[in-house]
């Protein structure tokens, strides 16, 4: 009776229900009961097929899987073969419902529209419009409706393609691109703030006339290598878009009188200008000097790759007194040549609002402790200055200036100190006023001492209040640094991440190279300090 009782209790367990294995879970997840998908499996594949298929119960198919293959049998003598033992089949499953009639309308279409634009927004602002709008527009109706929404066309890049191509394949990629932007503008371009136009030979008018009649929202225009751009052009622009305060120009081909004809028309709204100095620029600055654009806030002039030898001579009081709201003034690699004042002339207004000033420059020019003085008497609010090249402003010049919150200090000398005679002391000057403040400190190619070096840098042991200096980024490329005066300064700078110690006769083998980041700064000092010290 024992053996009875022992086959019954083996049968029950055998009719419960086995747990679910992780092949279970994954096969519901790839093909779930009422989804209208079914599975397909060979030696080698796994097909999902959307159509329902004359599919075997799910059992039936997951048996078949866990069944092992058996090896063909080896030939052997002719035996009597053995009977095969019965297989016992499983019940079967009950029968899975048909899915609802008409195909799935799948995740893409169950997003809310406001949602799916908002996450095409999040895309668009980190890598721009386009190609991402023009390919998600072809995935379903949905997206399409989502890409079409004119708030996510506020920044523009339109570059012809073959722009290096000869001539005639240059003409006929910028006609193909205009037929295009004649349907896309007006149904795309409705709220565009920024446009940027790159490379456009021959067909730059056309384009400017579709952003005045399609963008009355523009805010900024860059025009980067495009030539043919007429004042007829650039007026129109002004008197279409009431809103457009910045205008970029360097490196394209415009005529001065261009420029000074949208100047006078859009001037008074005018906030930044970036300009190419060629022959030309003196008209341009002689509009800025005579009050054009009271409100500039932003005035950049630079050289162009092949730099112009004629220096530009610009009188510092007549600019401050037409341009008084100035924020960021650059005169990058220019040979500016300041005009002098005149015998008696009372001082100018200086610039009050003045953040930022760059006179950065690859060879040397004439800025110098009375120039610079000229400039900013009347700039308190001063964060960032630029002098790279400028090989005749001294410590002593830079003590005098008003500004005391200065946070970038650029002194830079790049290929002009074999042929000059630098100053050797007055570092400390520089770093006892602005330690405090200073996150950006370069003083490569200057000829200071190591004694001046070691008494600038060790202003940065003690700041007041306690506090730790707010350094992060130091240049000391071509300087006569000391191993202690280096390990001194990473102690005392817990966040300096960018560290250039390249050509430093003074450092030990090997440590002559630029750190970027906190472990290779560490390393570095960790380096100093359990090297020898050189002979």
């Amino acid at each position: 009776m024992a053996a009875p009782a022992s086959r019954r209790v083996r049968r029950r367990a055998r009719a419960e229900p086995r747990a679910r294995s992780a092949e279970d879970w994954w096969w519901d997840r790839l093909a779930p009961s009422g989804s209208g998908y079914h599975l397909l499996q060979s030696d080698s594949m796994l097909l999902v097929l959307s159509e329902p298929g004359p599919a075997r119960p799910r059992a039936q198919r997951r048996a078949a899987r866990r069944a092992p293959r058996q090896p063909p049998p080896a030939p052997r003598a002719a035996a009597k073969p053995k009977p095969k033992p019965k297989a016992r089949l499983r019940p079967e499953p009950a029968a899975v419902p048909e899915p609802a009639d008409g195909p799935d309308a799948g995740w893409g279409d169950r997003i809310p529209l406001e949602i799916l634009v908002q996450i095409f927004r999040l895309l668009v602002a980190a890598d721009g419009p386009m190609p991402f709008l023009g390919r998600a527009a072809r995935v379903c109706r949905r997206w399409q409706e989502a890409a079409s929404q004119p708030t996510l066309w506020h920044t523009v890049t339109l570059s012809p393609p073959l722009a290096s191509r000869p001539a005639n394949g240059r003409v006929k990629a910028e006609m193909k691109l205009l037929a295009s932007l004649e349907w896309l503008m007006p149904s795309r371009f409705s709220q565009l703030q920024r446009l940027t136009l790159i490379h456009w030979k021959s067909q730059v008018h056309p384009v400017l006339k579709l952003v005045g009649e399609s963008c009355p929202r523009l805010t900024f225009l860059k025009l980067s290598g495009c030539h043919g751009v007429t004042a007829d052009a650039l007026v129109m622009l002004a008197k279409a878009c009431c809103q457009l305060h910045s205008l970029d120009l360097q490196h394209s081909m415009v005529e001065s009188t261009a420029v000074v004809s949208f100047l006078e028309e859009a001037g008074p709204r005018m906030r930044k200008l970036w300009l190419t100095y060629s022959s030309q620029t003196t008209a341009i600055l002689g509009a800025l000097l005579g009050s054009c654009c009271p409100q500039l806030q932003v005035l950049e002039v630079s050289t162009d790759i092949n730099r112009n030898s004629i220096p530009l001579q610009l009188p510092v009081e007549a600019l401050q007194k037409g341009c008084p709201q100035l924020q960021v003034l650059r005169l990058l690699n220019l040979m500016w040549l300041p005009k002098p004042p005149g015998r008696g002339a009372a001082p100018g207004p200086g610039f009050p609002s003045l953040e930022e000033l760059c006179l950065a420059s690859s060879t040397c020019n004439f800025v110098s402790n009375e120039v610079l003085g000229r400039l900013l008497h009347g700039s308190p609010n001063l964060r960032l200055l630029d002098l790279r090249g400028c090989a005749r402003v001294t410590p002593a010049g830079l003590q005098d200036l008003p500004c005391q919150e200065l946070e970038q200090l650029h002194l830079g000398l790049y290929g002009t100190s074999d042929r000059l005679t630098l100053a050797k002391e007055g570092s400390p000057l520089l770093t006892q006023k602005w330690c405090h403040t200073l996150r950006e400190l370069d003083l490569s190619g200057q000829g200071f001492s190591e004694k001046d070096l070691e008494q600038a840098l060790a202003a940065f042991l003690s700041t007041p209040g306690g506090l730790h200096p707010a350094l992060c980024s130091l240049n000391l490329r071509g300087t006569r640094v000391t191993p202690s005066t280096v390990s001194s300064v990473i102690s005392s700078c817990p966040g300096l991440l960018y560290l250039n110690l390249e050509s430093c006769r003074c450092l030990p083998r090997g440590l002559k190279r630029a750190y970027r980041g906190l472990e290779e700064v560490q390393w570095c000092l960790e380096q100093l300090l359990t090297s020898p010290s050189p002979s």
